[in-house]
């Protein structure tokens, strides 16, 4: 039983961590795709 718990511990750790580095790359990408061509870099 003490392995079921820490497997599932386990298995929540990673889907946590792989949830925010989604949402991460998603605002990342959204900036780089529309918010950067609204404002392009002064030359």
């Amino acid at each position: 039983m003490l392995l079921a718990v820490i497997w599932h511990w386990w298995i929540g750790f990673f889907l946590t961590i792989g949830a925010i580095l989604l949402v991460i790359s998603l605002v990342v990408g959204y900036f780089a795709k529309v918010e950067n061509p609204r404002y392009p870099k002064k030359q």
